[in-house]
């Protein structure tokens, strides 16, 4: 469920180019509904073509601009997965503002949905990083900036990092930097020899006693719990945590299989008679559905335990 304190929202950008989406406590009596549609976030191209009737939209409770409300509050930065885009997991960042949390989401490029779909990915694993620094720094300065909404509201002494898939290995890497105190990897995750996806190197794993909680999904195919997310767990310094969801997928951790009546972006193509171009496709194919066809099984049931596990345990950190 979600917490006490209704959500706000707000678009900003970095000096660097990418932009970033917060959610915030707002003020008592907020109210609002804000919706994004996956088809603004696959390029001009893709999105004329994608004409089928399939839903890709995502809806949740927030008032875009809102003022926040009364206090300080910790930040949690997400990052995002391949293919992803900052508002990706819309359905934990507003669930986590309304538990007293300002939440930061940027951009990263160079594993953004447009990018992927379009093969102009670089794959640049210490700009993700950079990137999510660079969203820190900005919040951080709003919180001092006497200008900003922000001003007197964020606790930058209590910084949380999580990140999904890829963004796990972001968040990873990140937490070498001091002014972050705990992660949280969602379907992520290390290979044999060193970090597993990009923005993660041995060279900048995290400071030892950093607290960490490695959430995945039993029948998770493109991360798989035994191989990558176990392993992590056990090579991570104390205290650490490891939840595996029984019949979770890699995109019960995102918003995407509400799209496509349930089968994800996967269905939105389909309804577009793409079909064929996705069978000629197998990696996006398995990408898109993982976690959203069966053997997983609904978010509806996934949601309210990864807004629960993560809440809780930022709120404890």
């Amino acid at each position: 469920q979600y917490g006490d304190f209704p959500v706000g929202v707000t678009t900003l950008q970095l000096a660097k180019g990418p932009k970033v989406e917060i959610w915030y406590p707002a003020a008592a009596g907020t109210s609002g509904t804000e919706t994004y549609d996956m088809r603004d976030f696959v390029g001009e191209g893709i999105r004329a073509i994608l004409t089928g009737d399939a839903p890709s939209t995502y809806s949740y409770p927030a008032g875009r601009d809102a003022l926040l409300a009364d206090g300080s509050f910790p930040v949690v930065l997400f990052s995002h997965g391949v293919a992803g885009m900052r508002l990706q997991s819309s359905f934990l960042t507003s669930n986590l503002a309304s538990w007293g949390m300002i939440v930061v989401s940027v951009d990263h490029p160079s594993r953004a949905l447009e990018n992927f779909l379009t093969g102009t990915a670089t794959g640049d694993g210490g700009d993700s990083v950079d990137d999510m620094l660079r969203g820190l720094e900005l919040i951080t300065t709003l919180g001092a900036d006497a200008t900003s909404r922000f001003n007197g509201h964020v606790d930058a002494e209590k910084v949380a990092a999580v990140g999904h898939s890829a963004g796990g290995g972001t968040v990873l890497a990140g937490a070498a930097d001091r002014r972050i105190d705990g992660y949280v990897s969602l379907a992520s995750g290390v290979f044999r020899g060193g970090p597993a996806v990009e923005g993660a190197t041995t060279t900048t794993a995290p400071l030892p006693g950093k607290p960490s909680f490695f959430i995945g999904g039993s029948v998770d195919a493109l991360a798989s719990f035994a191989t990558l997310t176990q392993p992590a767990f056990e090579a991570a310094p104390s205290p650490s945590l490891l939840w595996e969801i029984e019949g979770a997928g890699h995109n019960a951790f995102d918003d995407f299989c509400t799209f496509g009546n349930g089968t994800g972006i996967i269905g939105v193509a389909e309804a577009s008679g793409l079909g064929a171009l996705l069978d000629s496709i197998p990696q996006l194919r398995s990408l898109g559905e993982d976690g959203c066809v069966p053997p997983a099984i609904p978010v509806d049931i996934t949601f309210p335990i990864i807004n629960h596990a993560v809440a809780a345990w930022v709120r404890n950190l």
